[in-house]
């Protein structure tokens, strides 16, 4: 019973350890219910300045937030930019979230209980790989997102973001990289390494969440990211983020 009341309770924070246990059978990365329960502590434990890039991310989309139009956030997780978009942005300005994991969704409806009281929110279930209606944006966050659309899909998705976004509307991108220079790629993952030693993860648990996500994240490089955006459309794109090998990109439409 106790049990079931905690997975219930949305606002239980459960520390990670997912990859913790050497005796499982080490599968590909996927954002199920075990990863879903965990994922708040995990992000934030594993993405270098986690709240500050939100921050900075919901300050922009403020900023870009036109009347009467909607907000997608694609790969809405748990629903943590919503939550803090929320006291930032006019209530005519519609929330509309798409992740692929009914685990993670669970999560995030549980959060953001309280915003479907004051302003529309939808929370969808769709592979955003297949297609996703985008209309009438003002604001499309792809916040560790894009890194796990393969890269077969990704041209067409940001020039369907691009179709359905308003003039001077942006698209707000948060990714992690990969670099054309082998030493400078090298020291970034690196460094990234032993930031999440200081985060208390084990070797153990660094080796094989690596090799969980090898086949499942497809980082590109930052050139890569700015000619997919440039291409689909965008007038302007720029960085304002950057850590090593994690980066927050702006596009203009």
């Amino acid at each position: 019973m106790k049990e079931s009341t905690a997975k219930k309770d949305h606002r239980v924070q459960t520390s990670d350890s997912v990859f913790a246990k050497t005796d499982e059978r080490l599968l590909d990365f996927c954002f199920d219910e075990k990863v879903a329960l965990v994922f708040d502590d995990m992000v934030g434990r594993s993405v270098p300045y986690y709240s500050e890039i939100q921050r900075m991310t919901c300050e922009l989309a403020a900023d870009f937030a036109q009347k009467s139009t909607h907000i997608y956030d694609l790969g809405c997780s748990t629903g943590t930019t919503f939550e803090q978009l929320h006291p930032l942005i006019s209530h005519d300005v519609s929330f509309i979230g798409y992740d692929n994991s009914a685990d993670m969704l669970e999560k995030a409806r549980g959060k953001l209980k309280l915003i479907e009281t004051e302003r529309s929110l939808q929370l969808l279930e769709a592979d955003i790989q297949q297609g996703v209606i985008i209309e009438n944006a003002s604001v499309v966050l792809l916040i560790l997102t894009l890194q796990f659309v393969r890269p077969l899909y990704r041209e067409r998705l940001i020039k369907k973001i691009h179709e359905g976004m308003n003039k001077n509307a942006a698209l707000l991108i948060v990714e992690k990289l990969t670099s054309s220079h082998t030493l400078l790629n090298r020291l970034f993952i690196e460094h990234y390494y032993d930031y999440k030693r200081k985060q208390g993860y084990s070797e153990v648990e660094i080796d094989r969440k690596r090799e969980a996500l090898e086949n499942i994240m497809i980082p590109y490089r930052m050139e890569e990211n700015v000619q997919l955006l440039k291409e689909a459309g965008f007038r302007h794109v720029e960085d304002y983020f950057r850590w090593y090998n994690f980066s927050a990109l702006i596009a203009v439409k």
